[in-house]
């Protein structure tokens, strides 16, 4: 007989956790979703009566948040109670890539994993059904399950037994609420078929039966890997046919319009931009890289590891041109940025572009004014791992700086006041609709545009008297 869920606890309140479990109390308002975390802060925000306060910003997301909050969806750090309460229990906390010991730099530290696997065998009750949702490397499972079985944490006196499965989420940031709601697909992998059609009657109150797709645990677990790789091969697969169009006099995107049009390539991912970004692309590949290494399969990991290399050459050798086209230097020179989150609609900044690429400005003595519409200046703080300098806010101190700093510009107008360029970073919509006349009127001449994500009117650019560069096109006269 297959269970009713009546009750589902998410450990971890992040980028996963939070929109999914919110999308799943709005459309099944019988089921009472708890999420909880170790990050007191972070749970004060999701309960934060600001709505605009949020700790992710996602389109729709607070909506949501609105009509569920304090009704079927709660956000608390009481872990042990809504785990003992709970019929189903997501993990959903971080993986980061190691950064020591075996598999450093490749592999997942699954650390947090573990503590919460070793959390829900010590207070469980009765049946739990328990899904993996973090993006997890191929055999996790395994792990969970054997923690969960081999536990002596209370596990007779709690009566507990378990199901565990994978349920990957394929969530593109800035579009994760529709995603959600209109998923391509739902993939549930597992071993038993009760487990699976229990989460399988969750996603069908709003996902039709066609969309919700039933694997083994270590095919769901491996297509999540797949996915991202494959979308990432994709960036840098354009990002390589645009810097050929740069040398050739050729432009990306007339060939990325010739190439989408064949049925077999499509047209998503073929926008020439300054690399990929975000928790997951460059983590998934390395993961592949790591187990391809491990099972032997030297010739694979070689393939995906190109993969991240070239997204790496691809940012330094967008920083190496802006100095080239400013004369050699940027010393002391004021550079606008425009975006510092990895992609438009959302305030992510793991693995950004901008944080490359603002990195190598500085090293190379340039002062940057950073805008972003989502993004605070403490995150761009921590990503830097460079305080901002704000006594530069004074004319006189620009005129004397030497070493290379960066300030915060609330006000995306006074960005553009005395540089010498402006690098366009994210596709943010208010970037493609600036006057170009007047900010060329407030940088110092000759001006540069350097374009990255190509969402301006090279036409208004040339017209205003600055010079521009764009993404897989060069320089444009």
């Amino acid at each position: 007989m297959i269970p009713s869920i009546n009750n589902i606890c998410c450990i971890g309140a992040g980028y996963v956790g939070g929109p999914t479990m919110s999308v799943i109390a709005e459309k099944c308002p019988e089921i009472t979703v708890n999420v909880v975390d170790i990050n007191a802060n972070r749970i004060d925000l999701w309960n934060s009566k600001d709505l605009n306060n949020l700790p992710i910003y996602e389109p729709g997301l607070a909506k949501i948040i609105k009509n569920c909050r304090g009704k079927n969806l709660h956000f608390s750090t009481n872990v042990e109670k809504e785990i003992k309460n709970a019929d189903m229990i997501f993990i959903s906390v971080n993986t980061p890539t190691k950064t020591k010991g075996i598999g450093a730099g490749k592999a997942s530290d699954l650390k947090w994993v573990e503590v919460c696997a070793r959390e829900v065998a010590k207070y469980a009750t009765g049946h739990t059904i328990v899904v993996e949702k973090s993006t997890l490397p191929v055999k996790t499972a395994e792990v969970i399950k054997n923690i969960l079985e081999n536990s002596n944490e209370k596990q007779e006196e709690n009566n507990s037994t378990f199901d565990v499965l994978s349920n990957p989420e394929f969530l593109a940031e800035g579009s994760a609420i529709n995603d959600l709601l209109d998923p391509d697909r739902v993939l549930i992998g597992g071993e038993s078929n009760i487990a699976i059609m229990a989460l399988h009657n969750v996603y069908r109150n709003w996902v039709a039966n066609e969309k919700i797709l039933h694997t083994n645990i270590w095919s769901s677990e491996l297509a999540k890997l797949t996915a991202n790789a494959f979308l990432a091969q994709r960036i840098s697969s354009i990002n390589s046919i645009g810097a050929i169009c740069e040398a050739t006099g050729a432009d990306v995107r007339e060939v990325a319009r010739a190439i989408g049009t064949d049925s077999r390539i499509g047209s998503k991912f073929l926008d020439s931009g300054p690399g990929f970004g975000g928790s997951c692309f460059k983590k998934d590949i390395l993961n592949l890289v790591y187990l391809s290494n491990y099972f032997g399969l030297r010739e694979v990991a070689n393939f995906w590891e190109g993969v991240v290399q070239l997204n790496s050459w691809h940012q330094h050798r967008i920083s190496e041109l802006i100095v080239k086209k400013l004369f050699g230097t940027i010393t002391g020179k004021k550079i606008s940025i425009l975006g510092f989150s990895f992609k438009a609609n959302t305030n992510d900044t793991r693995e950004s572009a901008a944080i490359t690429i603002c990195r190598d400005l500085i090293e190379e003595g340039a002062i940057l004014k950073i805008h972003d519409p989502k993004v605070n200046k403490y995150q761009i703080e921590d990503d830097l791992n460079l305080e901002e300098h704000s006594h530069l806010l004074s004319k006189d101190n620009f005129k004397i700086q030497r070493d290379g700093a960066w300030i915060f510009s609330e006000d995306i107008m006074d960005s553009f006041e005395e540089v010498d360029a402006v690098v366009v970073l994210t596709e943010w919509f208010e970037y493609s609709k600036l006057n170009w006349e007047i900010i060329s009127k407030k940088m110092r001449k000759p001006g540069w545009v350097f374009d990255a994500r190509s969402i301006i009117s090279a036409k208004d650019v040339i017209n205003s008297g600055l010079k521009l560069w764009r993404i897989g096109d060069g320089s444009i006269d």
